[in-house]
């Protein structure tokens, strides 16, 4: 065949100039928010400070007591081995003797961990039931509201107890009026492709995440815009030790995408070999041939423990999807095959949504705390999360009764 799509030392060298050119505005612009950060020295060793337990939890006590009773709770079930064993687990669910090795084991993922008393009640229906905590969490919570309240410090700190990885979202994204001509949900085909970070805001993103880098050690957040994802790549190269996930909302839903967003990650990765992305969420419509083929690509760039596909399983019964959507068997099947992936739920069983007088909804994430408990929605909306759980739980059992091991809240259950 003609032609040739390998990449000429020529294109080399022009990007090199203009990644060189320190005074280029779009590059300037970078390095001048670290800089005023402190650097990427200052930046990461106040991230490491400010997000230690015991500084979180010294904040949590201060912010909300409350929240700190509940937090001395969760330490002590863990201390004193009240959850369930993995290994106790995996026999309930008639797990084989001897699961597959832990390079195949998948994430149980939950999504999303909206208000910090979910946490707890979660934890509590975990202890009731024998079920697993999930290995991780995705919340999409406004981060200045949850901030006010001590939400946030008490999620970051329930989080360090579980020995779990969660992710946020920053308020830098398109619902924060970025885009003058976009509004609520009547606007929404406006918003596809990852809209949503105009003009500066890709900037304004970088200076919101320092904050809270710095502030409470979030390391992990979400990212749905081309502009952010290469900021974030460039933060990261500049020496910031950031990371993020790619959001369903970015509409990777081809192998050729998912060439495209990783050859980008290996341009930009340090010299080990290391980058800032560590979660990549395809859109809903892919098949198992797609991701396989996407795990051929991340493997043949080197990612392929560093960059973890995070698949829907469940999806919120309203306002994203058609229902039912449930992918359980083919998780199951594509686990025999693909590695590095996590079962996310994003909505309940089906069976069990239906039912629900309020079954789960996507654009509820997006309600102000002071609209969902005007409405009186907080205690729907809380056993729309449980429900969730219930869903990670058949997960957690059908695979293991495949063989396939699974990762929970390493603190609590232990590796499997």
């Amino acid at each position: 065949m003609s032609g040739s799509l390998q990449i000429t030392a020529e294109a080399v060298e022009s990007v090199n100039a203009l990644l060189a050119r320190e005074d280029h505005p779009v590059i300037r612009g970078l390095r001048e928010i670290v800089e005023r950060h402190g650097g990427a020295r200052a930046i990461n060793a106040a991230a490491a400070e400010n997000g230690r337990l015991e500084h979180l939890l010294e904040r949590v006590r201060r912010e909300n007591p409350a929240y700190a009773d509940d937090l001395h709770w969760l330490a002590e079930q863990r201390d004193t081995r009240k959850f369930v064993s993995m290994e106790d687990f995996c026999r309930a669910a008639g797990a084989p003797a001897r699961l597959r090795d832990e390079g195949w084991q998948v994430t149980l993922e939950i999504s999303a961990l909206q208000y910090f008393p979910w946490l707890i009640a979660e934890a509590r229906q975990a202890l009731e039931r024998g079920d697993l905590m999930p290995g991780r969490f995705i919340r999409v919570r406004a981060m200045k509201e949850q901030e006010d309240d001590g939400d946030l410090a008490a999620t970051a700190a329930g989080m360090k107890i579980l020995g779990a990885s969660w992710v946020e979202s920053l308020d830098t994204r398109g619902t924060d009026g970025s885009n003058v001509h976009l509004g609520g949900p009547d606007t929404i085909t406006g918003y596809f492709g990852g809209v949503g970070q105009p003009n500066d805001h890709p900037y304004q993103w970088v200076d919101e995440y320092l904050r809270y880098y710095t502030t409470y050690g979030v390391r992990q957040v979400l990212n749905l815009n081309p502009g952010t994802v290469l900021a974030g790549y460039f933060l990261h190269r500049l020496g910031v030790d950031m990371e993020f996930k790619i959001s369903v909302f970015m509409g990777n839903d081809n192998p050729l995408t998912v060439l495209w967003t990783l050859l980008t990650a290996r341009l930009f990765a340090r010299p080990d070999g290391s980058t800032a992305l560590i979660g990549f969420n395809l859109a809903n419509s892919v098949t198992n041939h797609t991701i396989e083929r996407a795990a051929e690509i991340r493997a043949a760039l080197g990612f392929e423990s560093a960059v973890r596909f995070e698949h829907h399983v469940t999806e919120t019964w309203k306002s994203i999807v058609r229902q039912p959507y449930d992918r359980l068997e083919e998780l199951v099947e594509l686990a025999r095959k693909v590695r590095n992936i996590s079962a996310k739920h994003e909505g309940g069983l089906p069976a069990t949504e239906k039912g629900r007088p309020h079954p789960s909804d996507i654009l509820d994430y997006f309600l102000p705390k002071a609209d969902v408990i005007s409405r009186g929605l907080m205690p729907a909306m809380q056993q729309n999360y449980l429900d969730k759980h219930d869903a990670v739980q058949r997960t957690a059992r059908a695979l293991l009764r495949a063989g396939t091991p699974v990762a929970a809240a390493s603190a609590l259950h232990g590796r499997g």
